[in-house]
């Protein structure tokens, strides 16, 4: 099994980039970088929201190496402010189907994290 790590090198390959051009473009440390590789560290919440975006690649498979396109057709979704109602008057415009996405991916992401974290509070 791959680890975030591995995953986002292979993206890195796959663009064509080196490691050191990915990290200036990101903001990266290559020192950070590096306790990624190791498995000392990984990125932070924001920072992989960033990568997915850069590599227009999803968090799910980032994090979890999971394909989007299976699962997610599979699942059945809660209806958030945007689902059976429609989109909260929280602003003028619209969101675009794509922008929706991103907020269901970010949502299941951080359900995931807390759930991550409730299970390492609970194991300590």
């Amino acid at each position: 099994m791959q680890s975030i790590y591995q995953r986002i090198e292979q993206l890195i390959k796959e663009r064509g980039m080196t490691k050191k051009a990915f990290c200036e473009q990101l903001g990266i440390s290559t020192g950070n970088f590096g306790d990624w590789k190791r498995g000392k560290t990984t990125p932070g919440t924001n920072k992989l929201i960033e990568i997915a975006s850069f590599f227009n690649a999803s968090l799910d498979w980032i994090m979890l190496g999971r394909d989007v396109q299976s699962e997610v057709l599979k699942e059945s979704r809660d209806l958030y402010f945007f689902g059976a109602s429609g989109q909260l008057n929280c602003q003028g415009d619209s969101l675009s189907e794509a922008e929706k996405d991103f907020i269901l991916e970010y949502i299941e992401f951080t359900r995931f994290r807390k759930e991550k974290k409730q299970g390492n509070s609970t194991a300590k």
